[in-house]
């Protein structure tokens, strides 16, 4: 069961990763070697899945996001295994969902302009086998970006 000190650990190394366990330990009120096992320990037990850099995609030319609603026809026996298998090579999707509603998938898009959104589209969303629907939506403009951020700090602790 996780206290207060280990939901101060998460929130602050989800906003920044890159803490040294010193700034760390200061922030949480710990040693440095008790806040490092804590770290370990939150790490081990899977609620620290791993650290990443987060990339500013419009700098690195990826000017176009959408979000897709994909329907599958459901007739053969593993059309879900079969797209997620498909999806999962195409670098153009960064996150992808199962959803209810009218789709099965909602889909993370990003392409570096609508051109080549139109091709994936066209020539490699749409072939895959048993896609039945495909409904794109444009980012227009982003208000809120928190990736995966949780909202720990209204976690309540027992």
């Amino acid at each position: 069961m996780l206290d207060q000190t280990d939901f101060k650990i998460l929130r602050h190394l989800q906003t920044n990763g890159r803490l040294s366990n010193q700034d760390l330990a200061d922030m949480v009120a710990l040693s440095p070697s008790a806040c490092l096992r804590r770290v370990k320990t939150l790490e081990q037990a899977g609620y620290i899945q791993g650290y990443h850099a987060l990339l500013n995609a419009k700098k690195l030319g990826y000017t176009v996001e959408a979000f897709v609603q994909v329907r599958i026809d459901q007739g053969a026996d593993d059309w879900h295994q079969s797209f997620q298998d498909t999806i999962e090579q195409l670098d153009e999707i960064s996150d992808a969902y199962v959803i209810t509603g009218g789709s099965n998938y909602l889909l993370h898009i990003r392409t570096q302009d609508f051109e080549h959104f139109s091709e994936f589209i066209v020539h490699t969303l749409n072939q895959i086998k048993g896609v039945r629907d495909i409904q794109s939506n444009m980012v227009m403009m982003s208000l809120k970006r928190n990736g995966r951020l949780l909202p720990l700090r209204h976690k309540k602790i027992k």
